[in-house]
């Protein structure tokens, strides 16, 4: 089992930034892909960004792509989500998630068995 708990997020002006944390316990995850999806609602849960845990290979959603950058640190057993010059379109529940995924699925958010309970980030205009 891997447990996962999220923190970090809160209430943002347009163009600022905010980072996320995910803070992983449990199992060993050196094979694991961490991956960070948010969901709007009346939306659909979204893929925002993943890293391999034990590359540090990193994909991202276009739509965040330049602005957010996902990071891990062994050392803290945490991931993490710098997300700059934000947007109010990127207002959003942000859950991190884990699971020993083949490469091309990091973006499907049914790969995953286990996910953090969410964080919720709003960004105002």
């Amino acid at each position: 089992q891997v447990q996962l708990v999220e923190s970090g997020g809160g209430l943002v002006q347009a163009g600022g930034s905010l980072r996320v944390s995910c803070a992983v316990s449990g199992r060993t995850v050196n094979s694991y892909a961490m991956g960070w999806f948010r969901q709007a609602p009346g939306k659909e849960r979204e893929f925002v960004a993943a890293i391999r845990w034990g590359a540090g290979t990193t994909a991202y959603a276009d739509s965040v792509k330049g602005r957010f950058i996902i990071s891990r640190d062994k050392a803290k057993n945490t991931v993490y989500l710098q997300m700059n010059s934000l947007k109010p379109e990127d207002t959003a529940v942000y859950y991190c998630a884990a699971d020993f995924i083949p490469p091309g699925t990091t973006m499907i958010s049914w790969s995953y068995d286990y996910w953090g309970q969410g964080t919720q980030v709003t960004v105002s205009s």
